[in-house]
């Protein structure tokens, strides 16, 4: 669904923030036309993930640890 030009105009910075950080094109209609702003070069699909936590080590290492402690059946 397209924006208003005056809900653009609202929103400017926020909206232009959202293009560049998803890359995906919003559509504002003015006088009956519409018109597109898309990012020039879309941000890479690696780069939008957000970053987690990972295990560093030796994944044979956590074959062998005793985990009956915690696990409740």
């Amino acid at each position: 669904m397209p924006l208003s030009a005056s809900k653009l105009r609202q929103d400017i910075y926020r909206i232009l923030d959202e293009i560049l950080a998803t890359g995906e094109p919003v559509e504002i209609e003015r006088k009956g036309r519409r018109l597109k702003i898309v990012p020039a070069v879309r941000p890479a699909r690696l780069d939008r993930m957000p970053r987690r936590d990972y295990l560093r080590g030796d994944p044979d290492e956590l074959v062998e640890i005793d985990w009956s402690s915690e696990w409740r059946p």
